[in-house]
């Protein structure tokens, strides 16, 4: 055979007849079946979550090609689209139908990421045949309708903000005082932790000074577990540690002090259950669960390490464990300190010149510093005082009332993006705060700021700080609720449920509990719970339009008719919720759904 003949005939078995992708993309279509579920999409914390079923007659098939569903998302009016995959319909992609032998299936679990301005908008199925070699053919067929919109009730998420207010300034003439840091180290370890969160900025700037100092009173303790408990001097290591540390700065770094001159008492703490229990009895356990540890630990015979191992056989051992043991690797420095006195006259004015910089920063001390923002109704002159307080002093309330400021200034912004910044700011002053006076309100208050600008991972990390540290039963019922709120807006349903069962009833705990039981498909159960938030706040909008979703997907017209009648009545702003609710879609035109909204 001529060489010329034969390279021909190798170029044509190479390629498909001209007509094969018409007619490939004509049998894939005619007999094509693509369903998702769920029917309406859904937001499932930051993300939209479903799953594409295609079905297409195995017939279609041809070697050297294949049919697929390139799937996008379009919203914002046709301008934007976010594009999701393809199915393809190619060997290894798919299985054949176990009912139908004659049909291909293909499944796939698609996502993405969800934002308001994305309802309403379109999921759509491309359909493309296309040849299986690098720059192959393509032909597009019909685009499909998939889905309509994003239904958006996993947002209906209750959390009552608390108002957080300015901490008080008065401008003392005795500056003397006790200052108190804690510090805290990793399991069965002394050495000093030297990274944000841990005091030693703060110990340094305290040092650096250099207030007479006339006594220092060092203590630390160790948990009961086997990392730290097993090492009998490990607290005494802690003090030591911290002591050595002390005395090396002010050696390096004080001018006014030596360590010679400066009284040290220290005392280490060697297996002391009681210090347990203070924070177990501080915790948000339930007064059952701490009963259970209190008789544990006081009434039960055994050794120390034998105590500690029954503590495992508790089904709340993983609180104990998350919560309570960190915070027993403590080490705590006391420092007792005096300061000359001053006259307050004229604060005011030396205070706009301190923050002008047309004088220095101890022309008048920190508390007369951040007493002078009282004397200005100024948000914008606020924020300066307490800025040059807080990068000269260091204080911890120069911070919070930083961060307050923020917070106030934030909710004049009209800007989103102006906002969160604003937002994130107080954030960062609140951590910085948080870091000097270590409470669960304080760490309350961060996680407020970030779970506000929707940093919701910041928010969340900061929430179980201020649970570890443990404080009064209000505190932690806040936390746990507005942690609860949180887990549910990303998603974490079961983590939410945990969380409730750490607060107490309250609107918020019994609205949010309903929604999760929405969410998970027990309708029965979400409306008994919406039922019991009616008794709690009666005449509730937001609680009928709930329970009218309830109905809506128990396919209960009349209680869905009259549940949002009486929502709207309430507060008109849910009539126009309802016509754009995807949850209403099937009734959107109905007799029963037109006259309710009228």
């Amino acid at each position: 055979m001529p060489r010329n003949l034969s390279i021909l005939l190798l170029a044509v078995a190479g390629t498909l007849p001209a007509c094969t992708l018409p007619r490939m993309l004509k049998v894939a279509q005619s007999g094509q079946q693509v369903s998702v579920q769920p029917a309406v999409l859904e937001s499932n914390g930051e993300n939209v979550l479903f799953e594409v079923t295609a079905r297409v007659p195995a017939s279609h098939l041809k070697k050297g090609a294949a049919y697929g569903l390139n799937l996008r998302y379009v919203y914002d009016n046709g301008l934007r689209e976010d594009t999701l995959g393809r199915l393809s319909f190619q060997s290894g992609e798919y299985v054949y139908d176990e009912e139908k032998k004659d049909q291909l299936v293909i499944k796939k679990q698609l996502s993405f990421p969800y934002a308001p301005n994305k309802n309403p908008g379109q999921l759509l199925a491309l359909a493309e045949v296309r040849e299986l070699k690098p720059n192959g053919k393509r032909l597009k067929g019909q685009e499909t309708r998939l889905a309509r919109g994003v239904a958006s009730t996993g947002r209906l998420v209750v959390r009552q903000d608390t108002a957080i207010a300015l901490l008080p300034e008065l401008a003392d003439n005795n500056m003397s005082g006790t200052r108190v840091l804690p510090f805290f180290f990793d399991a069965g370890r002394s050495e000093i932790r030297n990274f944000l969160g841990t005091n030693v900025a703060a110990l340094e700037d305290f040092i650096e000074a250099n207030q007479r100092t006339e006594k220092v009173m060092i203590v630390a303790g160790h948990s009961p577990d086997s990392l730290d408990a097993h090492d009998l001097r490990l607290a005494d290591k802690r003090v030591q540690a911290l002591q050595r540390y002390y005395k090396n700065r002010v050696d390096t770094d004080s001018y006014l002090n030596r360590v010679r001159d400066i009284d040290f008492e220290t005392e280490a703490y060697h297996r002391r259950w009681d210090l347990f229990l203070n924070k177990v009895q501080e915790s948000a356990l339930k007064p059952a669960q701490v009963d259970s540890v209190l008789l544990l630990i006081n009434d039960t015979p055994g050794t120390y390490a034998q105590k500690e191992k029954s503590l495992h056989g508790l089904s709340f051992f993983d609180y104990l464990e998350q919560y309570i043991y960190p915070v027993m690797r403590f080490g705590t420095v006391a420092v007792q300190y005096t300061a000359p006195k001053r006259y307050d006259s004229e604060i005011y004015l030396l205070s706009k010149k301190i923050v002008d910089k047309q004088l220095e920063v101890d022309a008048l001390t920190p508390e007369e510093l951040r007493y002078s923002a009282t004397l200005t109704p100024l948000l914008a002159e606020k924020q300066r005082i307490y800025e040059t307080s807080a990068a000269t002093t260091g204080r911890w309330e120069a911070y919070h009332n930083l961060a307050v400021v923020l917070l106030q200034r934030s909710e004049k912004e009209v800007s989103d993006k102006v906002r969160k910044a604003y937002l994130r700011r107080a954030a960062v002053n609140f951590t910085l705060a948080a870091h000097r006076n270590p409470t669960a309100t304080m760490f309350y208050r961060v996680a407020t700021a970030y779970h506000r600008a929707g940093d919701k991972l910041e928010a969340l990390q900061n929430y179980d700080y201020a649970i570890k540290l443990g404080g009064a039963r209000p505190v932690l019922d806040k936390v746990f609720a507005d942690k609860a709120a949180l887990e549910i807006e990303i998603g974490q349903l079961d983590d939410a449920l945990g969380s409730l069962s750490y607060s107490a009833k309250s609107y918020q705990n019994t609205m949010n509990r309903a929604l999760i039981y929405l969410l998970k498909g027990n309708y029965d159960g979400a409306a008994g719970i919406y039922q019991e938030a009616l008794t709690l706040q009666p005449n509730d909008p937001l609680a009928y339009y709930c329970l009218a979703v309830v109905a809506a997907r128990q396919k209960d017209e009349a209680k869905l008719g009259e549940n949002l009648r009486r929502a709207v009545q309430l507060d008109r702003k849910y009539a126009n919720r309802a016509v754009e609710d995807l949850e209403f879609m099937d009734y959107a035109s109905g007799k029963v759904f037109l006259e309710t909204l009228r």
